[in-house]
């Protein structure tokens, strides 16, 4: 079972937690649960996944690395862009709204080997063939495409993408001199060799600080925030088929407890973002637990 592994994981010291979040040690033997293709998740926030240890540990059992490149759209990593073959064999990145760019909805997979292109094309496409004969399907598929509508959008909005970029740049910049000296807010950090473009901007909050109780002081004020992320563990399916328990994962679980999004999009102010760091700065002194956790 997947909590399972992830426990004799931790136990065997094959991840740890170093400065970072998870660290990939040159000399692990990690439990891989089956083989052929294995879905590496994830270009977290937008910020770049360890993909060279990642890909040495695919090559070292054989395994195919999938870059989950959905909100790296623009990141680069030792200067090679999120979805490149350099380090994985495919990748996937998504349109969604809150994105870089967007579609309305949907997303595309990117790889340089043809045999899996054609695949993915025909799963698109009801499983048809090659030559997308009518009624003819050699495999089941799915009705994924993306229509002509939601993909002119994106044709344009890849026109500018550029600025699109540098406008949510300027806004991550701009909470970044704002939030600095705030107590107990931690901001995100690039690792070395990473040039992020965030798709959303998360902090970290001291742990004597009461993160449910921030969120509901700046949803007070009108301010939108999120727990970004929940720990998917936990989520009722993995809880009910899987046997799941808090406890299971506790670095996970501690971090998923301070962690907090805050408004992020190309269009916010600066009068929008000094209201948010005046608020946070005010919520953090109301939300302080005494004598920690």
């Amino acid at each position: 079972m997947p909590c399972r592994r992830a426990k004799e994981n931790r136990q065997r010291g094959a991840i740890r937690r170093e400065g970072a979040l998870l660290s990939i040690p040159r000399d692990s033997r990690v439990l891989i649960p089956g083989r052929g293709l294995d879905k590496i998740n994830h270009a977290l926030f937008g910020h770049p996944a360890p993909l060279p240890a990642l890909r040495e540990l695919a090559d070292r059992h054989g395994l195919l690395l999938i870059e989950d490149a959905c909100e790296a759209l623009g990141s680069t990593l030792h200067g090679v862009p999120c979805g490149s073959p350099r380090y994985a064999h495919g990748a996937v990145f998504a349109f969604y709204p809150n994105k870089q760019i967007t579609t309305g909805e949907g997303g595309v997979v990117v790889t340089d080997d043809d045999r899996a292109a054609a695949l993915c094309r025909s799963l698109r496409n009801q499983g048809r063939g090659e030559d997308g004969a009518w009624l003819t399907h050699v495999r089941l598929g799915y009705n994924y495409r993306m229509d002509e509508m939601s993909a002119a959008v994106g044709a344009v909005q890849m026109a500018r993408l550029q600025e699109l970029l540098d406008r949510r740049a300027r806004v991550a910049a701009a909470y970044r001199r704002r939030l600095a000296e705030i107590p107990g807010v931690t901001l995100p950090e690039a690792a070395p060799g990473a040039q992020v473009q965030w798709f959303v901007w998360v902090v970290r909050l001291d742990p004597a600080i009461d993160r449910d109780r921030v969120m509901q002081f700046l949803l007070g004020r009108g301010i939108g925030c999120r727990p970004y992320f929940p720990p998917i563990h936990l989520q009722p399916f993995y809880v009910e088929v899987f046997g799941c328990r808090p406890g299971d994962l506790p670095v996970t679980e501690a971090v998923a407890r301070t962690v907090l999004a805050l408004p992020f999009h190309g269009g916010l102010s600066d009068a929008e973002i000094d209201e948010v760091a005046a608020a946070l700065a005010e919520a953090v002194v109301c939300a302080a637990v005494r004598g920690g956790r």
